[in-house]
């Protein structure tokens, strides 16, 4: 297991810390029933009827699972 050598500075740890930043998710933009929609890429998404009823996963065109 590393062991750091030397104590780091409460300034340089927070100036490393301050660096990580969280970065806003990238979303697809989809037309569904004529509503648009903004889902993440790469995602199973559920398939739904006309009441809002889940019916099953859907990735690609393609039927995944059963919900």
């Amino acid at each position: 297991m590393a062991v750091p050598k030397r104590k780091m500075s409460r300034s340089n740890t927070r100036h490393r810390r301050s660096a990580w930043k969280a970065e806003a998710p990238k979303l697809v933009k989809t037309v569904e029933n004529g509503r648009t929609v903004y889902s993440l890429p790469h995602r199973a998404r559920v398939v739904e009827d006309s009441q809002g009823n889940a019916l099953f996963l859907e990735y690609k065109g393609r039927k995944v699972a059963d919900v």
